[in-house]
């Protein structure tokens, strides 16, 4: 789901001001001494540049975002380690006007600590054309593992944590501890699901929820086609409206002269079970390809929540309730099956695979997961159930050439303990998430929350990293685990994951907080 930019942009706009007048002398001197050079590299580059195809929507730059890289030093020391295409505009904004608004799903939250430090300086995107980077070699292994190698030692984090540290640009792996040792990842697992259903559909993909008359019975059926977004709110923000279905479908009708249906709707596009393993819980609705609002049965939407006992069901009752609305009759729903001479009356889309995407790793949306997953095993021809999900994202995986040895996908969120990642694996998917010859991967990195500023990482990092690390964490009682990527004191994008099993339920903070100071003082490193 978007969030309009422009409001907090409005309220911001004095603080912004100010800022400018303070860092314009800076950065006129910053822009004056690198004037000359900056010209002979866009001449030298003219032949090249004028040949790079346009990207689309998703396809932003990732100079910044996925290899260190900025468009001056000068800008990145003010500014911080957002994104230069947009994608992230409003986090900008809210780091220079202390404000709390967001981009995508990188909205507010209570508690949230304050300015973050600015990020370490980043060589010039030109380098490529010719120019000369400013940007460190990688940090020295021993160096790196001199001043991890205590942090992990922390009793908080158990008897037997793994990590690994690896440089985004060259894939080398800088630090591991138990590396390969494949554990219990948490929710984690979404970076996985994430790139194995960008990789499977593509990041322009969109998830279509349709209603279909039959002909000669006078039976609509709403068909369920697996989009977790979807919406019965008036205010969608973004996502496909059950409302507009209704209202599209009524009109269809009416111009049929049809006032009076059989309503029906149709789940079939997955099977197996709908009950996770763990059974009913806040964090999950049943799995079913027909869903409004999450089956929550409350305003919320992240989080856990009390849900409905039948979500599908659930949605075809509030379509029923929106086609009366609009002067449609309808008959109580029933579990049917669309057949292939049904007659498609309206359809709603889902924001793009991208955004979906990024909504279920910033927020760590279980529902979303496992209907990615889900999706994914649709795509690739496997059966629409947690084993062919699983068998899908482990095929997606290999076909990039990924280190799945030791994995294991029992689901697409993470929330069963059968689920097995290493800290390889971990950081191998960032560093191909940042692969420019992989773009359709590029959400799998954008949607990881912010250090201090969104969804699960909001309230964290009140000290050190705040604004610098971007990662998805994952918890489980007695399970920690926290993987994602920093720009080092030296500018080097790095990637990471630090795993931690068998800690003490009894206290999470202090193994969260264990696996901050690592991240931090990953951050802080120049480790030479």
């Amino acid at each position: 789901m978007v969030v309009p930019e422009l409001r907090p942009w409005r309220a911001a706009k004095p603080h912004v001001v100010r800022l400018a007048d303070a860092v314009r002398p800076r950065l006129a001197r910053a822009a004056a001494a690198t004037r000359p050079r900056l010209a002979r590299l866009a001449r030298a580059g003219k032949p090249q540049v004028a040949h790079v195809a346009r990207p689309k929507t998703w396809q932003y730059a990732a100079g910044a975002a996925t290899a260190g890289l900025a468009l001056t030093a000068g800008v990145v020391t003010a500014a911080g380690p957002w994104d230069s295409s947009g994608q992230r505009t409003a986090e900008r904004d809210r780091a220079v006007a202390l404000g709390r608004a967001g981009g995508t799903d990188h909205g507010s939250a209570p508690g949230a600590p304050g300015r973050p430090r600015p990020a370490p300086s980043a060589g010039p995107v030109l380098t490529g054309l010719g120019g000369v980077s400013t940007v460190k070699s990688a940090p020295d292994g021993k160096a790196l593992t001199d001043a991890l190698t205590p942090l992990l030692k922390d009793p908080a984090l158990g008897p037997r944590p793994a990590a690994a540290v690896i440089d985004v640009t060259t894939g080398r792996r800088l630090f591991g501890k138990a590396a390969g040792t494949a554990l219990t990842p948490a929710s984690t697992t979404k970076v996985a699901t994430a790139v194995a259903a960008l990789a499977a559909m593509g990041a322009d993909h969109r998830l279509t929820t349709r209603a279909a008359l039959e002909p000669d019975t006078k039976e609509v059926v709403l068909v369920g086609g697996g989009d977790p977004t979807l919406t019965a709110r008036e205010n969608t923000d973004g996502a496909a409206s059950l409302r507009t279905l209704a209202a599209q479908t009524a009109a269809a009708l009416a111009d049929r002269g049809v006032r009076e249906v059989t309503l029906s709707y149709d789940t079939t596009r997955w099977a197996g079970d709908e009950m996770h393993p763990i059974g009913v819980d806040g964090n999950l609705a049943r799995v079913t390809p027909l869903m409004a609002d999450e089956g929550r049965t409350n305003d919320s939407t992240s989080g856990p929540a009390q849900r409905v006992t039948d979500p599908a069901a659930d949605a075809a009752r509030r379509f029923g309730d929106l086609l009366k609305s609009h002067g449609i009759k309808t008959t109580a729903p029933g579990p049917s099956k669309a057949t292939t001479r049904a007659k498609t009356l309206a359809t709603v889309s889902s924001p793009p695979l991208s955004a979906v995407v990024e909504r279920m790793l910033t927020n760590s949306d279980n529902d979303i997961a496992e209907a990615l997953a889900r999706q994914t095993a649709v795509a690739t021809g496997n059966r629409a159930d947690f084993a062919g999900a699983g068998k899908a994202i482990s095929s997606q995986l290999r076909k990039l050439g990924l280190p799945v040895k030791g994995a294991a996908f029992k689901d697409g969120s993470g929330l069963n303990r059968a689920d097995r990642l290493t800290p390889d694996l971990l950081t191998a998917l960032l560093a191909k998430s940042a692969d420019p010859s992989h773009p359709e991967l590029r959400p799998a990195l954008t949607g990881l929350p912010v250090a201090g500023f969104t969804g699960t990482l909001t309230t964290r990092y009140t000290d050190g990293a705040s604004g610098v690390v971007r990662a998805k964490t994952g918890t489980l009682s007695g399970v920690h685990t926290l993987a994602g990527t920093l720009v080092d004191e030296d500018g080097r994008l790095l990637a990471f994951a630090f795993m931690a099993t068998d800690t003490d339920p009894g206290s999470p903070a202090a193994t969260q907080q264990a696996l901050d100071r690592i991240a931090s003082a990953l951050a802080a490193c120049g480790c030479r």
